[in-house]
């Protein structure tokens, strides 16, 4: 049985994790590592950048097979702020993959808060009046009237990354 070691113990990430790999062929251990990045990744590289950090801090924290981290931030493009989030899967030999997934834009509001330097949890917690969002639905959830939540956002990049990672596997 394969160890696959989650870089967060955050409830919507780890729910994604779990629905691509079953418990019959893998021992999955949500671990807290570090990003390595800002609380508030603000760009596609500092967000990937954190994936893979999570990644590679899960597997040797862990011991494990694989790493997964999982990371949201956002970006700017034209003046607007967007919701992006990445993945990396990380191996004992060395591989890392990478994938990135749904992009939205922020509403203004939103938007001046992250600009002011707060984190986007933060900000969601204020702007919708609950608390630990990032946990459920996530803002992609709130901004997309629940048709997208943060588990389904992170699963699509899990299965991306899974899906690159046997192609790899099976052509090398």
């Amino acid at each position: 049985m394969k160890i696959i070691a989650i870089g967060t113990t955050n409830q919507a990430k780890v729910a994604a994790v779990r629905s691509i790999f079953s418990s019959e062929h893998y021992t999955l251990v949500p671990t807290d590592v570090p990003s390595d990045v800002s609380a508030q990744p603000i760009s596609d590289h500092e967000t990937r950048q954190g994936a893979i950090n999570r990644a590679k801090h899960a597997l040797q924290k862990e011991n494990a097979d694989i790493g997964i981290g999982l990371e949201g931030g956002v970006m700017e493009i034209d003046g607007e702020l967007w919701l992006c989030n990445w993945g990396a899967l990380a191996d004992r030999d060395g591989t890392v993959i990478t994938a990135g997934g749904a992009r939205i834009p922020l509403p203004f509001e939103v938007a001046k808060g992250i600009r002011a330097g707060r984190e986007l949890g933060d900000v969601m917690a204020e702007y919708t009046g609950e608390r630990n969002i990032r946990h459920k639905e996530g803002a992609i959830g709130v901004f997309t009237n629940g048709y997208v939540d943060r588990a389904g956002m992170f699963r699509h990049i899990v299965q991306l990354l899974v899906g690159q990672y046997e192609f790899f596997c099976q052509n090398h």
